[in-house]
């Protein structure tokens, strides 16, 4: 009996690890300070996550998107769309990217859950190893 409450709740587990979603409010952290930076919502439609800023909660010098080119160019932070993933590849997604509003850069994307309430976003040009990963944290 104790065996099979067991085996209950470890395939119970591993089925929370591949249904906890992104969607919702996340908060963002600056790298530089460790500060609460931005809340970004993550909503998914047709398989695509879309990632957009919600809400600044250190002041940046401009309220534009000034560095950024081509559509977001001088675009208001609050409402600019950072995010675009299309493809989940077991407990990631995948083969998406991200804007860095400070900077204006794009770079590659992935997204993995570590809990319902954390995850690991990662930026990278060219390869993954070459790169960073921030902890976003879910807002509640």
């Amino acid at each position: 009996m104790h065996k099979f409450a067991i085996l209950t709740i470890l395939v119970h587990s591993i089925g929370l690890a591949y249904s906890q979603s992104p969607v919702g409010t996340w908060a963002t952290i600056d790298d530089e300070t460790g500060q609460l930076k931005s809340h970004i919502k993550i909503a998914e439609k047709n398989g695509t996550l879309t990632g957009t800023i919600v809400k600044l909660l250190i002041k940046p010098e401009s309220d534009k998107c000034t560095k950024c080119t081509g559509d977001k160019k001088d675009k208001p932070l609050i409402g600019l769309s950072i995010l675009s993933i299309s493809k989940k590849d077991g407990d990631e997604w995948v083969g998406g990217s991200i804007v860095d509003p400070k900077n204006g850069k794009t770079y590659k994307c992935t997204l993995r859950m570590e809990s319902e309430n954390k995850m690991a976003v990662r930026g990278y040009i060219g390869f993954s190893l070459i790169g960073r990963t921030q902890t976003w944290k879910r807002v509640q």
